[in-house]
């Protein structure tokens, strides 16, 4: 397996106790999030020793649980450049972030560097940031993740792995998983055994990481924000609004892209129950395409729209080994 090093990514600085996170909205506002769930996150993020601030808009909300693009370019820029702001977490996904990618600062990004993390609609700019300036931007949880009151251990652990820590880590398999509205009832949670991850197609694989939210990824295609294939393994995961016949055309649109040949693995988050999407019926939708079939493939990961997930790097590197009897799944450069 050839080996490489990511050399076009830009690390940005740990986090470290003391340090200030600032929250911000590019997608939907912090203020469909009710208070007591905003307080416990404050909490939590205070016991890892870090500061919270909000950006100035970051309640602003329009008819589409929005604000404005104005608003939100000046959130994200005044948090890169804020010279106490360390890390930026987004307040919860939506729908729109694509909707600022033309109008960023991207030299302001580039000569600021610092975390940014969240998942969903965010792997839009997370990718765009990426792509325009080589900034590793990091998909893990919402400011608005960190108001679970129970079983966010596994989420913290890794957060705090690949945010506050320098050493390569391994992904491994969280105990029990949670497909619930935790948000609605946080006593009455319902949890499932985790069975393991699921081998779709084994190989060994290491390359940079690339994608996130897969729908929202391929917003990207044809346009200059878009990240190269080339050595990548690509993570993607969806959510319940993606069924089986979605999941199908989103793979095989990346599968028609020019590069994608540059594809060394496949990395699948957990999808939820309402996608409908099985095992079985995800592998049968792999074992459809021919441009999969010497790709290693594992499915079933922790990260995505169900509980908990895990924080990995876009543009950090990995390596993944898939046999039947053995997944390892590895954190290289983060």
């Amino acid at each position: 397996m050839k080996k490489f090093r990511s050399a076009l990514s830009l690390i940005p600085p740990k986090l470290k106790k003391g340090d200030e996170i600032r929250v911000i909205s590019p997608a939907r506002s912090l203020a469909i999030i009710s208070k007591e769930t905003r307080e416990i996150a404050v909490r939590k993020l205070k016991e890892l020793g870090l500061k919270v601030t909000f950006s100035k808009h970051v309640e602003e909300k329009d008819e589409f649980d929005s604000s404005s693009i104005k608003s939100r370019l000046e959130d994200i820029h005044t948090a890169f450049s804020d010279k106490k702001v360390k890390a930026i977490l987004t307040a919860i996904g939506g729908f729109n972030s694509n909707q600022l990618l033309q109008y960023l600062d991207y030299g302001l990004i580039k000569s600021n560097q610092k975390i940014l993390c969240g998942y969903s609609d965010i792997t839009a700019l997370q990718n765009a940031i990426y792509r325009k300036t080589g900034l590793v931007t990091y998909s893990g949880p919402h400011f608005s993740t960190f108001g679970m009151v129970k079983w966010l251990d596994y989420t913290i652990e890794y957060f705090k792995r690949c945010l506050m820590e320098k050493t390569p880590f391994e992904i491994r398999l969280s105990k029990e998983w949670s497909d619930d509205a935790w948000y609605a009832d946080q006593e009455q949670r319902h949890f499932i055994k985790n069975k393991g991850f699921s081998v779709v197609n084994q190989g060994e694989a290491e390359g940079i990481i690339i994608g996130g939210n897969l729908c929202t990824f391929n917003l990207l295609q044809g346009t200059e924000f878009m990240p190269r294939l080339k050595n990548s393994i690509l993570f993607v995961e969806d959510d319940e609004e993606t069924k089986p016949p979605h999941f199908d055309r989103d793979i095989q649109s990346l599968i028609h892209l020019p590069d994608f040949n540059g594809v060394k693995g496949i990395v699948i988050g957990r999808f939820q129950k309402f996608s409908e999407i099985t095992e079985n019926l995800l592998i049968k939708i792999i074992k459809t395409k021919k441009d999969l079939e010497n790709i290693p493939i594992v499915a079933g990961v922790d990260f995505g729209h169900t509980t908990p997930c895990v924080t990995f790097p876009i543009g950090g590197r990995a390596r993944l080994l898939a046999e039947n009897d053995r997944v390892q799944l590895r954190i290289l450069e983060h």
